[in-house]
């Protein structure tokens, strides 16, 4: 039983990992666009995931999982990878990356009612009473920084800024419910997500087709400290990242995954005052903590299942 927590240890590095991808992401569009470090950062993931694939299980991709398992990976792929954190990442040029994941923190109890319709988990007045506390958490956070402007926060809350971050949650708890259903067949963990990858990265550029901006994106590449930036924030995130969460998954409820990323809010709090000298108030630390209490609340009688 030494290794019954393999799936909580990996979502809560999911929660370390994506917190430090999320700063990279905000770093690099600022300087070049939210929609170019989409695509450069999946660009350069790929490959990435592609080699490790190849020294580890001897195929550059998982063509023997079934056309099943492509399906709902591929979704997951299009709704976390393209969708999310399309509408994330200008989210974080609008609100920060601070907010912008407090917000995200929304995602479990979104997971938790999706699931309990496609994943037949039911929810209890326990969990709904963990539902309240999230939502009063972040609406703390979200109000106290709205009357922040001008008082040393480099982001403050805006209307659009939330109404992304609050989408892009919806979207991820679609994506991990979505995954979940494409897990069912035994395949690892980076196989899954080079498969969600794929998908992602042919959201993009078929936008990127669309939109005629190309041009944009090779501008954009010419940015060595960007680009420099956006590498290390696809290792530890589209790469070891969300390896990490196909294993967590994999291994416990979707919801309860979700509870352990929840944390990144509150992770990111130190950080935000080192890199930013952003002035953290009372009310900011208080209120992720609540939000955090609510999730975890939320999942606390549920045990972890494969």
């Amino acid at each position: 039983m030494n290794f019954s927590y393999i799936g909580e240890i990996a979502a809560l590095a999911t929660a370390f990992l994506w917190m430090l991808s999320s700063l990279c992401w905000t770093s690099a569009g600022e300087r070049i666009g939210s929609l170019a470090v989409n695509v450069i950062r999946l660009l350069v993931a790929l490959p990435m995931v592609m080699a490790y694939l190849w020294l580890t299980e001897g195929v550059v991709a998982p063509f023997s999982a079934s056309a099943n398992t492509w399906f709902y990976l591929s979704l997951s792929g299009a709704l976390g990878f393209f969708v999310c954190d399309l509408l994330l990442f200008k989210a974080f040029l609008l609100i920060g990356p601070r907010l912008g994941m407090l917000i995200l923190s929304l995602a479990p109890p979104m997971t938790a009612l999706i699931g309990r319709f496609f994943l037949e988990e039911h929810l209890t007045l326990l969990n709904w009473l963990g539902m309240a506390l999230t939502i009063a958490g972040v609406a703390w956070v979200v109000l106290a920084s709205s009357t922040q402007a001008g008082t040393g926060c480099r982001y403050v809350f805006t209307l659009r800024g939330g109404l992304l971050a609050l989408f892009a949650a919806a979207c991820q708890a679609c994506a991990m419910v979505v995954a979940k259903m494409g897990l069912k067949e035994k395949i690892s963990a980076i196989a899954a997500t080079e498969i969600r990858l794929i998908a992602g990265l042919g959201c993009f550029l078929i936008l990127l087709l669309i939109l005629r901006r190309y041009p944009m994106l090779f501008k954009a590449a010419k940015d060595r400290r960007a680009v420099g930036i956006i590498v290390f924030g696809a290792l530890v995130g589209p790469v070891v990242g969300v390896a990490m969460l196909m294993v967590a998954i994999s291994h416990i409820q979707t919801g309860l995954a979700q509870t352990f990323l929840a944390l990144s809010p509150v992770l990111i709090i130190p950080f935000m005052r080192l890199l930013y000298k952003e002035r953290i108030t009372l009310h900011a630390v208080a209120g992720a903590l609540l939000a955090f209490a609510g999730i975890a609340l939320l999942f606390v009688k549920k045990s972890g299942i494969s």
